[in-house]
């Protein structure tokens, strides 16, 4: 065939805690439903789904549900973005992500990239060759940054969004879910999801255990002038890197360094260290403070580390570090919220538009909460590597010896940048479950046919079809598609549901993932 037949009908830790810092965007005007008496005497709810925290999984989310014309309102507490400009890294399946959505080329431009190596305890092996994704990087980018461009996409999309506004009751029904705000306010929701950080309000409304860890190192981070030349920087840092993984003084740009070092204990203060903190500190573990002044921002960093027990009670869900707080160590935080709101996506907002199977919602935490508590386990194990006992330090150089072995390195490095999941969606080749790369298929790349997060049959027998899935499942016919396989279904998180060549084994895992055909 000279040209693919495509169909698509668009729809019209404790750092986590302060990942909710808000973009530069106007706030919107939101007409507000008061909320009185119980049960049958409320109102209808005048928003499909309020979301608690505009960070990147509270913006990211919203965006999705908007791909399906769901109402969304996002609330975020703070009227201003923070000052603090903490440089996020961006994995391979969030910048997959970003490019299934046509976001990437706006995001690219303000971020760097560089290879995805020494990612693992910050051990500095090199990147493993040949990668399986197109966008085999890290992606640097200043987080205010990416959360104003995904609160913007969001808005663009028509979702709503205030600041200044704090979730500070909830109280559900069959119905939905009334919404309680700081100045007395009270809106009227079908869903409501607790994207706001690890102190989360609308977990601890909802008493949702959060087992874990509390903090037993602390860290501080900040961005400041110094006072010595760069040589001798350098040649301390190389010294003291040698046991000290968690200090290091690095050009940030403009004249400024960033400064890591490890604080002198634990503190419970929501407030941000001293330049004074700073200067003890790098006398403690260097012998000499540098000469630092004129701080840009400073900041501090736990290790607590702790998982919500469940991730959905009744109409109300949580996502990101609302669920799930641990150390920075690897830089999976942001990502793995990210990526939580594309999974929850599409799913909740079939749960909205009246199609979605019975048991499509609860696949979000059966999905979700086990790729957060690898993650909780790979940030414990990389905090050990960075002790500086014997022991510890013993087991490092162990590992950094074995990941020479390209097959150590390729699973650590995938773990990490998240393209190793597999969901268990059944029995069947490795490949089922997994996520598709972007890969080459006739008039372009894959990813760029699921902009609109939808699901696509990939059909390289050009014999199948959606039939009366159509309105939600987009197809394309491509014998010439860079596939090993006959034919598969993608839902519209880019994971694999379905392989095979045999249309009423299609129409069964189609029926299973997106109800029942219209026709």
């Amino acid at each position: 065939m000279d040209s693919p037949k495509f169909t698509a009908e668009p729809s019209s830790n404790d750092t986590a805690e302060r990942d909710a810092a808000a973009g530069d965007i106007a706030r919107s005007d939101v007409t507000a439903l008061r909320a009185s008496g119980s049960g049958a005497d409320r109102a209808p709810a005048v928003f499909d789904v309020v979301i608690a925290g505009c960070g990147p999984t509270g913006a990211m989310l919203a965006a999705e549900l908007r791909l399906h014309d769901v109402r969304v309102l996002v609330l975020e507490k703070e009227t201003e973005p923070v000052s603090m400009v903490r440089i996020a890294g961006l994995h391979i399946r969030s910048i997959e992500l970003m490019a299934m959505r046509g976001l990437l080329e706006r995001i690219r431009e303000h971020g760097r990239q560089r290879p995805a190596g020494g990612l693992f305890a910050a051990i500095n092996k090199p990147a493993p060759k040949r990668l399986d994704s197109a966008h085999a990087y890290l992606l640097g980018i200043p987080q205010p940054v990416i959360v104003h461009l995904l609160e913007e996409h969001a808005t663009q999309l028509g979702a709503q969004v205030r600041h200044g506004c704090a979730v500070t009751d909830l109280e559900q029904d069959d119905e939905g879910v009334t919404v309680g705000l700081a100045d007395g306010e009270q809106l009227r929701t079908r869903y409501l999801i607790g994207c706001d950080g690890g102190r989360s309000t609308v977990r601890k409304l909802l008493g949702v255990g959060f087992p874990g860890e509390p903090s037993r190192t602390e860290t501080l981070m900040g961005e400041m002038e110094v006072g010595v030349p760069q040589e001798e920087i350098a040649a301390k840092v190389a010294e003291i890197g040698q046991t000290h993984k968690r200090f290091w003084l690095r050009p940030s740009g403009k004249g400024a360094y960033s400064v890591v070092v490890p604080a002198a204990g634990v503190s419970d203060s929501p407030e941000p260290p001293t330049l004074e903190d700073f200067r003890q500190q790098l006398r403690t573990i260097a012998g000499t403070d540098f000469g630092v002044h004129s701080p840009r921002w400073l900041s501090r960093f736990g290790d607590a580390t702790r998982l919500a027990e469940r991730y959905r009670v009744g109409r109300v869900l949580l996502a990101g570090g609302a669920a799930h707080i641990h150390p920075p160590t690897g830089g999976q935080g942001l990502n793995l919220g990210i990526q939580d709101a594309v999974n929850l996506g599409w799913k909740l907002a079939a749960h909205i538009r009246g199609w979605a199977p019975t048991t499509l919602l609860d696949t979000y935490q059966s999905e979700r909460h086990p790729v957060a508590q690898d993650v909780l386990d790979n940030t414990r194990a990389q905090m050990e590597l960075h002790s500086t006992e014997p022991g510890p330090q013993a087991l490092r150089r162990l590992l950094t010896e074995l990941m020479d072995i390209d097959e150590v390195n390729r699973h650590l490095t995938e773990k990490i940048t998240a393209i190793g999941i597999r969901y268990d969606v059944g029995e069947g080749p490795d490949l089922l479950g997994r996520r598709l790369p972007d890969i080459d298929v006739k008039g372009g790349r894959l990813y760029d046919l699921l902009h609109h997060g939808r699901g696509l049959l990939l059909d390289r027998t050009e014999r199948l079809t959606t039939g009366g899935w159509s309105d939600r499942v987009d197809y394309l016919a491509d014998p010439t598609a860079a596939l090993d396989v006959p034919c598969l279904l993608l839902r519209p998180d880019g994971h694999i549901a379905w392989i095979g060549d045999d249309q009423q084994d299609l129409d069964h895992h189609l029926s299973r993932w997106f109800g029942q055909p219209t026709n």
